[in-house]
């Protein structure tokens, strides 16, 4: 109890601090459009209703279908309220109130560990929430505060690695509509693939009364906390702003990705003021991961889609665009690295663990210090520093993999019997000996005649 108010308060903290250096720039932060959304029309309903599924793992069944009729109805209410009123329309605010509803049982009607659970599912179902609100004001923080990018650093340390962003991106121009249609449903959705698989992880809350000691959830939420902080340190925009079409004016040139960038000594970019700087590292890669990884216990279907949502993400972030292969690298490193510390956390920490995290953050700080002080030096020796790259993010994979394993193998083992913990189950009172007979004392089940075998019953044990 205490970690769970000591998080919420350290929660609370951040957002109340991202809200004033938000309003100091002119716009509103986390907490004031989430709260905005009780009444008016929310950004995203499908977002509020997976907040509300979230929070529904620890209601019952006959809870959990008059909690979404609640949540229908007062959305039918507002539309109806809205469309007469001929104010902007969006559904989303029933389940909000639900979510809210829950926080209040739980306070109100509930005491101990019933109540403690409430809270918990509320705070996971809202955190949902503020997590896609507190993404979208450190973005905009990222774009008001950042006046130049770093794209001509990483663009030329990207070609020790072939400059994938232009060969995926040519590869999806001459595919095109029917790949980029199939990508962007992959591209878009991954918070509501990650959703199914939580809910997936989730679904005994409700019967164990206790939440798993690590889910999905948990590693997704604090990717999205600590990473947009690295584009604070690194900004960068992605080759379709820098070098396309989409950056227009502010654009080096239209490059992008039909002709390679010229390696040149690279400077900083001067960039607008909205466009967000959040490419270093690849949160969608960090988050399709994340994922990954978590769906290899569910079923084949499960494992086969996360294998699909990984290679299909990856392959969106390059082929729009939106990202350098550089950027993959690092994402990858910073998921693992970050998954690693979130199981730990939750099923202690040992020395493999220690050490993998270890190792990721110094991979990670490394990847970073290369693409910004040595990215010339990596695009004239390709050949040593493309599979260089390649060598210490493998390392760092192949560490996890080990590590994770044999975690689950422990996790797998029975419990070894400590002599004294169970108290032993007592031995049975020996019968009497009936008379004129000796050896083994007759029981019940004995056939002889004398008449004390017919008295005499066995203990039950």
């Amino acid at each position: 109890m205490v970690l769970w108010t000591a998080t919420g308060v350290a929660t609370l903290g951040f957002l109340v601090a991202l809200e004033i250096v938000a309003r100091g720039y002119g716009f509103s932060g986390p907490i004031t459009e989430q709260s905005r959304e009780v009444v008016f029309a929310p950004e995203s309903g499908p977002l509020l209703y997976g907040g509300l599924a979230l929070t529904m793992v620890v209601l019952t069944w006959r809870q959990r279908l008059i909690a979404l009729g609640i949540a229908a109805g007062v959305d039918v209410a507002f539309f109806l309220v809205r469309w007469a009123l001929d104010a902007d329309m969006n559904f989303g605010n029933g389940a909000l109130w639900v979510v809210l509803g829950v926080a209040v049982l739980g306070l109100t009607r509930r005491t101990g560990q019933e109540r403690l659970l409430l809270l918990k599912g509320t705070g996971l179902g809202l955190l949902l929430v503020a997590g896609h609100k507190t993404g979208d004001t450190w973005l905009l923080i990222t774009s008001k505060t950042r006046a130049t990018v770093l794209d001509a650093y990483v663009a030329a340390a990207d070609h020790a690695l072939a400059d994938p962003s232009w060969l995926v991106g040519r590869f999806l121009n001459a595919t095109a509509p029917v790949s980029t249609g199939i990508l962007h449903v992959v591209y878009g959705q991954l918070p509501l693939a990650a959703a199914l698989v939580g809910l997936y992880q989730l679904r005994r809350v409700a019967v164990e009364r206790r939440f798993p000691a690590h889910h999905l959830v948990r590693t997704f939420l604090v990717i999205g906390l600590f990473g947009p902080a690295i584009y604070m340190i690194f900004p960068v925009v992605g080759p379709v702003f820098a070098y396309g079409t989409d950056g227009g004016a502010w654009a080096t040139a239209n490059l992008w990705p039909e002709v390679l960038p010229p390696v040149t000594d690279p400077q900083p970019i001067p960039f607008d003021g909205i466009t967000p700087r959040n490419c270093m590292p690849s949160l969608h890669t960090a988050w399709a991961v994340t994922l990954f990884i978590h769906s290899r216990d569910g079923s084949r279907a499960m494992r086969w889609a996360g294998t699909f949502w990984l290679v299909g993400t990856l392959t969106a972030t390059l082929g729009f665009g939106y990202h350098y292969g550089a950027d993959l690298l690092a994402g990858v490193v910073f998921a693992l690295t970050i998954e690693t510390a979130m199981r730990c956390s939750a099923h202690g920490w040992d020395r493999a663990g220690v050490r993998l995290v270890a190792l990721g953050l110094t991979v990670f700080a490394a990847q970073l210090a290369s693409y910004r002080w040595l990215p010339t030096e990596m695009a004239a020796r390709p050949w040593l520093y493309g599979p260089l790259l390649l060598l210490v993010t493998g390392t760092v994979i192949h560490a996890y993999v080990r590590t994770a394993r044999a975690a689950r193998e422990r996790e797998r083992e029975p419990m070894p019997e400590v002599p004294g913990q169970r108290p032993e189950p007592a031995e049975p009172a020996e019968p009497a000996k009936a008379v004129g007979t000796t050896g083994a004392a007759p029981t019940g089940t004995d056939d002889s005649q004398d008449p004390g075998a017919t008295d005499a019953k066995p203990e039950l044990v």
